[in-house]
């Protein structure tokens, strides 16, 4: 049997944890921001290079689901035993 009070004082995120959770806001943020729009020189003109491009369409969703993935890791990661 676990000592119950051994889990009292023990925290629920270590260093280590925090770190991976700023490691995957960070890709998600950086996905974000490449799928964010561009203003266009001229407003009457649509350019289908800059909406359809291969950094928004494909690169920044993948990159946000990584930081996700990430995330998750953080989460569920357990502290190494002392």
């Amino acid at each position: 049997m676990s000592d119950p009070k051994k889990n009292v004082n023990s925290p629920l995120f270590v260093k280590e944890n925090y770190t991976w959770m700023l490691i995957g806001g960070v890709v998600i943020a950086l996905g974000m921001f490449l799928m964010s729009g561009g203003k266009s020189a001229d407003p009457k003109v649509f350019n289908t290079n800059d909406v359809y491009g291969a950094t928004r369409i494909t690169i920044a969703p993948l990159l946000f689901i990584l930081g996700l993935v990430i995330e998750i890791y953080a989460i569920f990661k357990k502290p190494k035993a002392a």
